[in-house]
């Protein structure tokens, strides 16, 4: 009886012993959880603030989209407000001060001269439109796959931490069999 008594105590002192492991082991896992949460909570504040400055970016350069396009317009002698008024007056001057072909056809030529000049600056400044929202989509390409691996770096850490307090349980359950 003395015996079974003993194994009693000793059993009982195995499941005290057991539970305490356990405990320690939940206030862990908890602590892992926290700190998991407010990393994910730095991280959406991080995105939310990358998100805005792009939304402020892509604001800004279709601002400066429509600004082209209506210089453009305007260079390309679209512009609805000169084609509704006409023939201005100084054109007309010019024009009438023309006395033969010979400065017609020279007038003509320093008109396309400065439109073809005008037409390469424009595709210059289109190239460089270009180039510039190249950059920018492959800076905020970068971003978003750096985001990501930083993304899956820490999924990584967190499961690691909790398979290791699975086993411990699993040990601590190998234990009592």
């Amino acid at each position: 009886m003395a015996e079974n008594t003993n194994n009693t105590a000793a059993l009982t002192q195995q499941w005290l012993t057991e539970i305490q492991v356990i405990k320690e082991q939940m206030a862990q896992l908890q602590h892992e959880r926290d700190t998991a949460w407010e990393s994910a909570q730095k991280w959406r504040q991080l995105y939310n603030t990358e998100a805005e400055q792009r939304r402020t970016d892509t604001q800004l350069s279709q601002q400066t989209i429509a600004s082209l396009k209506a210089e453009l317009h305007k260079l390309q002698g679209l512009e609805v407000d000169t084609l509704a008024a006409g023939t201005p007056v100084a054109i007309q001057q010019e024009i009438e001060q023309l006395k033969s072909v010979e400065d017609l056809q020279a007038k003509l030529i320093a008109a396309i001269k400065e439109r073809d000049r005008l037409l390469q600056a424009l595709k210059t400044e289109q190239d460089n439109h270009a180039q510039s929202r190249n950059s920018l989509t492959t800076a905020l390409g970068d971003a978003i796959d750096s985001l990501t691996r930083e993304r899956a770096g820490a999924g990584g850490r967190g499961a690691g931490g909790q398979g290791a307090g699975e086993q411990g349980s699993r040990g601590a359950g190998e234990k009592l069999q």
